[in-house]
């Protein structure tokens, strides 16, 4: 790889998008050098392209000059997967926005990467169609970032993650080739799965340039539910049971008790001081299986009323969007109870998560730390944030000995080190905990075979490749 763009360089990517599509000035440089996990990396250059037919002329370029290329989304990774750690030339998708078609006799939608996820999700209801994965980051995040990261959100418990409803791709390869992959069907097995290789891959074997939805129906009628407990154990432990009762929320969100205190402000109704944890429960579908799902669960709760726990049913659409509010504040307003945080989206089955969770309890307490957790419960995938000052060289060591921990313990639970959030950089050296010796080898040799030159996203999921 080269050490630093030369000039040559920098006017024949100018001519690729045009000067004004290609940023240099340190200034303009800065806002694309980190995000979420508090890294800063600086890129060479930054280039804003419109087609696929300009991202296939800065990979030829690249191939040329050795130049690392690193697509980023909104910037709103948890791992590192965005970040110019060996500089280079930083693709953004902010110009490649478009809702290409929403074809609602077949329920599909075709979008650019750049998409902003929310705003899609709100031109579909207009048509009475939804697109069901929901980060946290829904406001703001975008289609392609979501499809690289594999993205999931409260209502996987339900209805899947990214993976379940891209079908089909228009991606960049790493030499400059345009690939298509997929179908506009329900159905289709010819030739490998290519598309769903793609999906979760990172940025490191191709960039997305159009993308192939999966359409649902909008639910007719959707309720909301708040359960409040004094004991947390009761808590997770109510989880399994909740989905082994039969009944089947769009959502299972859990809050512990320090998750709950970072928003308290933000609900006009705060739970008891004394709470120890929340679960917000909705159910949604055609308006008479909501209300016989929301009777059978209101039953459900009653029966086990032992378990110290309190209902509430959110009374109109404003108290539900008060209260999804609050949940998806609460990983920024983590940074309230210390200025860093090592964030983990770890996944264990769902009648583990009692031992989870309890786990991080232990952990806290012996490594003097505060360690909180919250997340999607239905499906086992529960956020666990280590808040440390950086400052203090002793409280950092001991949140990177608790990631440590906490990866070990998760594994032996046979979970998974990652849910949604991806590999990228600050996993990478936990990989060989999860995958084995022979599975590592054919994906580096994947990626090998789709970027022999090692151009696009170096340094992401296998650091060991220079």
């Amino acid at each position: 790889m080269i050490a630093v763009m030369d000039n040559t360089i920098i006017k024949e990517l100018q001519q690729c998008v045009g000067k004004e599509h290609l940023l240099t000035a340190p200034e303009e440089l800065a806002c694309y050098s980190f995000d979420s996990t508090g890294q800063s990396f600086m890129p060479d250059a930054v280039a804003l392209p419109d087609s696929a037919e300009q991202i296939t002329t800065l990979l030829e370029l690249a191939n040329r000059y050795r130049f690392p290329v690193i697509p980023r989304g909104a910037g709103s990774g948890m791992t590192g997967g965005a970040l110019p750690i060996k500089a280079g030339l930083v693709i953004v998708f902010s110009r490649m926005n478009r809702i290409i078609e929403i074809d609602a006799d077949n329920m599909i939608a075709v979008v650019e990467p750049g998409v902003i996820t929310g705003e899609l999700q709100e031109e579909l209801k207009k048509q009475g169609l939804m697109y069901p994965p929901d980060p946290a980051s829904l406001k703001f995040c975008s289609i392609g970032g979501n499809a690289a990261e594999c993205a999931g959100g409260p209502s996987a418990v339900k209805y899947g993650v990214t993976r379940d409803y891209i079908i089909g791709l228009e991606v960049v390869l790493p030499t400059g080739e345009i690939m298509k992959t997929g179908v506009r069907t329900e159905k289709g097995v010819v030739g490998y799965d290519l598309t769903h290789l793609f999906i979760g891959s990172e940025g490191t074997l191709g960039i997305f340039t159009k993308l192939i939805l999966r359409l649902l129906p909008l639910p007719e009628s959707k309720t909301t539910f708040l359960l409040s407990f004094s004991s947390l154990p009761q808590a997770t432990g109510l989880v399994a049971e909740i989905l082994s009762a039969g009944l089947m929320p769009c959502t299972l969100e859990y809050m512990d008790k320090t998750a709950v205190q970072v928003v308290r402000d933000q609900l006009a109704a705060p739970p008891h001081k004394d709470t120890a944890a929340l679960l917000l429960v909705e159910f949604d579908g055609f308006r008479e299986d909501v209300e016989k799902q929301s009777e059978q669960f209101t039953a459900f709760v009653q029966q086990h009323k032992q378990k110290s726990c309190s209902l509430r049913r959110a009374a109109d659409e404003t108290e539900t969007a008060e209260l999804w509010q609050a949940r998806r504040s609460i990983s920024p307003a983590t940074l309230s109870l210390r200025p860093n945080k090592i964030s983990e989206d770890v996944v264990v089955p769902r009648s583990k998560i009692p031992e989870l969770v309890a786990f991080t309890d232990q952990l806290a307490g012996e490594l003097d730390l505060i360690i909180l957790t919250f997340g999607h419960a239905g499906d086992g995938n529960i956020h666990v944030n280590i808040m440390v000052d950086k400052n203090n060289e002793q409280e950092y060591a001991n949140g990177i000995r608790a990631k440590q921990k906490l990866f070990e313990f998760v594994l032996s639970l046979d979970g998974t080190l990652s849910g949604e959030h991806g590999i990228g950089t600050t996993k990478s050296e936990f990989l060989p905990l999860e995958i084995d010796r022979t599975a590592l080898s054919i994906m580096k040799r994947l990626k090998t075979l789709f970027d022999p030159n090692n151009i696009l996203n170096p340094g992401k999921i296998f650091p060991d490749r220079n």
